[in-house]
């Protein structure tokens, strides 16, 4: 569950009116925790994408492409920090062109 600040921002966002992947604006957006640091779900912005629902739904177990389309997404929007403090297992700095 994102908190309720962090979700506030988010729906004052133009980014998460869209999703991520296919730039659609209608139907159903869920708000994908990408990433998962330390067994928890990273409850920061540049960490939850905007996903169509139908994506969402048939890719729970995220197929790799678009889990690797996700990463290139989260990792452009994370600061240098947050690329130091996250990139521990994966280095996120690879999905960044």
């Amino acid at each position: 569950m994102i908190p309720k600040k962090l979700l506030n921002d988010i729906l004052c966002d133009p980014f998460y009116k869209r999703c991520c992947i296919t730039g659609e604006a209608s139907g159903k957006i869920d708000f994908h925790h990408n990433l998962i640091f330390a067994g928890k779900q990273v409850q920061e912005k540049f960490a939850i994408l905007p996903v169509h629902n139908s994506i969402h739904q048939y890719h729970m177990g995220i197929t790799s492409d678009i889990k690797e389309e996700l990463n290139k997404i989260m990792a452009s929007r994370m600061t240098e920090e947050e690329l130091n403090l996250y990139s521990k297992v994966i280095d996120y700095r690879k999905f960044i062109k």
